[in-house]
């Protein structure tokens, strides 16, 4: 059996040690298409406060967020510290039940690179300072990132492992349309290219089960992201959560979501035409609580990553 290569396979070769992600969201932060500027409501699938965290800083900050033309930020220092005693509370746990001996710090939630540029420059740094942080990995939009911070993030790049994650999705802007992305399939692809231009690392998403979506619509995307150069790819099905626009379409019969079978073969072909320099750094998603509507096969992960082996297994791979 050959195990594919994963983003953790790509890091123990590059740093010689175990390195972990630490899962930073930080309050102030939101999108282009939650806050208005190109839609509202957010993405159909996205529940608005399934990102937030319960704590006093977060109730604090309730309603305070940021845009690219927000000319103040009142609430930096924070910020910071919120920054601070993630990264210190979550590097601890995973140094001691997984031995992490290096840290990337991951800005998560919502969209890290829509802010100011300051405030995004402090954060970056002051997540860089921290012992045995060897880079950054933001999650963003392609159409919430300027060519300031852009370029600042190559200028890290330099000395430290400087990861971007675009939401991709789909390469078809009538799906984009059907789930109020608020951008198209050319803006991902512009500033993929300009991330690789740069020297940055990139991370792709890609979303199977998307409403109206064919399998060979998917492995398209799949294909076409690929062809982008990103280094590295997460694989999501799409579920649905109470409380979202695609919950309501649920409700009303008019999405159905993706079988496991039809999942599984989607991804099998989808890893099978991967270049076999890019990473996978997810395979599948789901949550196991109350707010799953469905697909009910979407609640446990290990029975996820089970069948997920069992089907690999069939060409001789493993995750």
């Amino acid at each position: 059996m050959t195990q594919i290569y994963t983003y953790g396979n790509y890091l123990r070769e590059k740093f010689g040690a175990k390195v972990y992600k630490v899962g930073i969201n930080i309050s102030g932060f939101t999108c282009p298409n939650i806050d208005g500027t190109v839609a509202k409501g957010g993405c159909t699938f996205c529940e608005n406060d399934s990102f937030s965290a319960s704590t006093d800083e977060v109730q604090e900050l309730k309603g305070f967020h940021l845009n690219l033309n927000s000319t103040q930020n009142p609430y930096l220092q924070k910020q910071l510290l919120q920054l601070e005693q993630q990264f210190q509370a979550i590097s601890k746990r995973q140094k001691e039940e997984y031995g992490a001996k290096k840290f990337l710090v991951y800005f998560q939630s919502f969209t890290n690179t829509y802010a100011p540029f300051e405030t995004l420059k402090a954060l970056y740094d002051k997540a860089l300072s921290f012992e045995n942080v060897i880079g950054l990995s933001i999650g963003t939009r392609s159409d919430s990132i300027t060519d300031e911070t852009l370029a600042y993030l190559a200028e890290l790049n330099k000395d430290k492992e400087i990861w971007i994650e675009f939401g991709i999705q789909s390469v078809y802007d009538k799906t984009l349309e059907k789930i109020n992305r608020g951008h198209d399939a050319q803006n991902v692809k512009e500033w993929i290219l300009k991330s690789k231009e740069a020297g940055l690392h990139v991370c792709g998403h890609l979303i199977f089960g998307l409403p109206g979506e064919t399998q060979e619509m998917m492995l398209e995307t799949a294909k076409e992201a690929y062809e982008w150069g990103i280094d590295s790819v997460k694989y999501h099905p799409l579920y649905v959560v109470k409380r979202t626009a695609l919950a309501n379409e649920y409700t009303r019969k008019e999405f159905k979501p993706i079988t496991e079978e039809l999942y599984l073969d989607t991804l099998l072909k989808a890893i099978m035409m991967k270049p076999k320099d890019v990473s996978v750094q997810r395979v599948t998603a789901g949550i196991d609580d109350d707010s799953l509507l469905a697909p009910q096969w979407c609640r446990n992960k290990n029975t996820q990553i089970k069948h997920i082996n069992a089907t690999l297994k069939q060409v001789g791979l493993k995750y």
